[in-house]
């Protein structure tokens, strides 16, 4: 399995962030209404919802036996941070110092930027960003 697949699969494995995200967690390098439906109510809107990007993937270590895979996280809501903050949260607690599948060392997180506002989507956006640390395959 890929390492998004794996970092994807931690997320909508986990009851409580889904119960927060009901727009889902999606891969790739947009949210729209043509690839991403689900991340839309009957009225257009945009619900709760993550988009997981891996913008980067540098040498780290001795010898470049280990990559450093930079995981970003980009949460929207319609209005307000209130669920979106829960669900940063939440994904914290699953991914810091975490171990999720074969050859990963560890995740850590980098960095948050909240209270955001897409005006492309009319809607509010944090984005949390990790490094994955894995044996480069």
């Amino acid at each position: 399995m890929a390492l998004r697949d794996d970092l994807l699969a931690s997320l909508t494995g986990d009851a409580t962030l889904m119960a927060s995200l009901t727009g889902g967690v999606h891969t790739g390098t947009t949210i729209d209404r043509q690839n991403t439906p689900a991340a839309f109510d009957a009225n257009k809107e945009i619900r709760p919802c993550a988009l997981l990007r891996m913008p980067a993937d540098a040498p780290f270590g001795p010898r470049d036996l280990a990559g450093r895979q930079i995981a970003e996280l980009y949460f929207y809501q319609r209005f307000g941070y209130t669920t979106i903050d829960v669900a940063r949260a939440r994904v914290f607690a699953l991914w810091q110092n975490k171990r999720l599948a074969v050859g990963m060392w560890e995740i850590l997180w980098t960095d948050d930027v909240p209270d955001q506002w897409d005006d492309a989507l009319n809607c509010a956006l944090a984005v949390s960003r990790y490094a994955v640390v894995r044996v480069r395959l």
